[in-house]
């Protein structure tokens, strides 16, 4: 049934299916649990035919962290053919808020791994996959919606989706897809350009013919910016896969020698090591326009994430870290505050975040926005007695801002 796009969308209590889920399935496995056991008994179900819903989506999630991608995202395909309608893990029986988060059919890392914010509230999480033409009429009860699908292309059916409903939408709808869409990299520095204080280099897209033909000579034809070196990244990749530096002809020689894509990400390189030669690199989380430090990074490679900089090997860097989070809002968020602000305003989007650092000028250095970024508090306490609360302060800071604009809904429907 089509929706009269004139009036709010009619809501009802709709059967879901429970799942064990992601962030303690992620748990597990971060901390090491063999999840082979539990995937042999998921399979066994699906043989037997006595497999849920949830259960289903369960092993779907464990092949993907298993490693097994193309089964896991097969699994998937299969179950939200027939059942999109799925409830987290809740630690009270009668939940304070409903909250309807509102996903894409993609890989375990294409949607905001949002239980994690969650986790410990007493707000009951429902996620609606979208994967057919249209969403449910009526839909799922729920008070807060929030759309958790990323910016990219795989995305883009589910976004374009859920924005025809938009207006229409009975609740408040956070992360509205029109803005989500522009968090691409090849549309985030259009959208970011001429923030005072603000350094973020132009992402070009390139085909696999137009890097092959990158040389001293014609680089220039590849991006106007551009020279060597450069950063470059197959289109699509995530967490640093394809991502590589180009010092000159015979490494874009290399790169496509050991690469099978078609399209490309290029961007201008910017070194923005310290004195010491170390590289310091930043996740903040946004809720409702305002920052939060996540978590910091130090390496003395320029292609940095937090896994790789072995954080949990270094008591000197942990130190930093811990220091960060304590002095931030009067060191790094007082430094940024008004480049930081104006992000904030043109990205629009009520939770978001950013992977961030300080060139050689001590402007900010951006280096992405994303809303699907995993936000955690997996970290051992004992390692990293300094990042529960800090954690706790953004689980919290989420919590609210779904609380108020839960409440003002109410207002505003009165």
């Amino acid at each position: 049934m089509q929706p009269d796009l004139d009036q709010p969308i009619a809501t009802a209590k709709l059967p879901y299916a429970d799942r064990i889920g992601f962030a303690r399935l992620t748990t597990m496995a971060f901390n090491g649990t063999d999840l082979r056991p539990l995937r042999d008994e998921l399979i066994s179900k699906v043989a037997g035919g006595t497999a849920e819903a949830g259960e289903g989506l369960d092993l779907s999630l464990i092949a993907q962290l298993l490693g097994d991608k193309s089964t896991g995202l097969a699994i998937q395909a299969e179950v939200l053919a027939f059942h999109q309608l799925f409830r987290s893990p809740c630690v009270v029986e009668k939940p304070k808020l409903r909250v309807l988060a509102l996903a894409a059919s993609i890989d375990m890392g294409g949607n905001t791994p949002i239980e994690f914010l969650l986790e410990d509230s007493a707000i009951e999480l429902l996620t609606l996959y979208v994967v057919a033409d249209r969403l449910p009429v009526p839909l799922p009860d729920h008070d807060v919606a929030i759309v958790i699908a990323s910016g990219s292309e795989e995305c883009r059916d589910a976004l374009r989706i859920i924005d025809q409903m938009a207006a229409c939408w009975p609740r408040p709808l956070l992360n509205p897809p029109r803005l989500v869409g522009h968090l691409d990299r090849d549309k985030l520095h259009h959208l970011l350009c001429g923030i005072a204080g603000l350094d973020i280099p132009a992402t070009n897209t390139v085909t696999r013919a137009q890097l092959s033909a990158a040389s001293n000579a014609r680089i220039a034809n590849v991006a106007t910016e551009l020279q060597f070196p450069f950063i470059v990244r197959p289109r699509g990749s995530h967490a640093g896969v394809g991502l590589a530096r180009m010092d000159g002809p015979a490494a874009v020689e290399r790169y496509l020698a050991e690469r099978a894509e078609q399209q490309f990400f290029v961007s201008r390189f910017v070194d923005y090591a310290n004195d010491d030669g170390l590289f310091h690199k930043y996740r903040l989380v946004f809720v409702d326009g305002r920052p939060y430090a996540c978590h910091m990074a130090i390496a003395d490679r320029w292609d940095i994430w937090y896994l790789n900089a072995n954080m949990a090997f270094s008591a000197g860097k942990r130190l930093e870290e811990a220091s960060f989070m304590r002095d931030f809002e009067a060191g790094f968020a007082a430094r940024h505050r008004n480049a930081l602000s104006a992000m904030a305003e043109r990205v629009g989007l009520d939770y978001f975040t950013i992977d961030c650092a300080e060139n050689k000028r001590g402007e900010l250095l951006v280096f992405e926005a994303d809303n699907t970024a995993v936000v955690h508090n997996m970290d051992s306490p004992e390692l990293f007695p300094y990042k529960p609360a800090q954690m706790r302060k953004i689980f919290d800071a989420f919590a609210a801002m779904l609380y108020r604009r839960a409440r003002q809904g109410r207002e505003q429907a009165a």
